[in-house]
């Protein structure tokens, strides 16, 4: 059974959680499902008529099924690209989780399933409601974790993997993502990945000069979310 959402972390930030989002919503409207998205706090947003828009989550607006005001998608953009609660703060706003609570509830109503993704990693400070994990602990969805295969990616996937069951979130599945051309041993550490967190790998995404076009979508296992899918398990 597909789950009401889904919430998307990372290891840390710019490792491609709004990639792996928008492949995941295209590859959820491939299967049929009306999917809705939410970003609901981002930092690095540029000033417009229309008022702070942050790029990913106009990538997320565009790539979803239930199409929605900006403001529904982004309920707290913060123009600097820093730490969301040091922006908060500066910009003298509280980042309210009732709020975005309520903002998914209303999403819901409307979707077969509403995509979360978080902002900065796992444990990232959102302001006195506390952190990213305690907010979708509130949100009550199963996690998927993008990974950023490279050195170092090992140690960071199990230490958050780790976190997310440690703090009562299942983990549905993790995402690898290759954010730049080349590297070493890619294959061994994602032999090593899969070998050891606690999920399936949900799809592998190859580094994109168009990292947020439609056909990534293609690379995603929706089923393995609820245990239908259809490729092969690996030995």
């Amino acid at each position: 059974m597909m789950p009401r959402g889904l919430f998307v972390t990372g290891t840390d930030t710019e490792v491609g959680k709004t990639v792996a989002s928008v492949a995941l919503l295209h590859a959820l409207a491939g299967a049929g499902i009306r999917a809705a998205a939410m970003k609901p706090v981002a930092s690095g947003s540029e000033r417009t008529a229309a008022g702070l828009r942050n790029a990913d989550a106009l990538a997320l607006q565009s790539a979803a099924g239930l199409r929605v005001p900006y403001e529904a998608v982004n309920p707290y953009p913060f123009g600097p690209a820093i730490a969301p609660h040091i922006a908060a703060r500066e910009a003298g706003v509280r980042i309210g989780f009732d709020r975005i609570l309520d903002g998914f509830e209303a999403l819901s109503r409307g979707a077969d399933l509403v995509l979360v993704e978080g902002v900065g990693g796992w444990r990232v400070p959102l302001g006195p409601d506390g952190d990213v994990a305690r907010l979708a602990r509130l949100l009550d969805l199963p996690v998927v974790l993008v990974v950023a295969v490279g050195l170092g990616c090992i140690s960071h996937a199990r230490l958050t993997a780790e976190s997310i069951q440690a703090c009562g979130a299942r983990l549905a599945g993790w995402i690898a993502n290759f954010p730049r051309a080349g590297g070493a041993r890619l294959e061994d550490q994602l032999q090593t990945l899969e070998s050891c967190l606690p999920a399936p790998c949900l799809g592998r995404l190859p580094w994109s000069r168009e990292p947020l076009d439609a056909s990534l979508g293609r690379a995603i296992d929706v089923g393995a979310l609820t245990g239908e899918s259809g490729r092969e398990e690996r030995a």
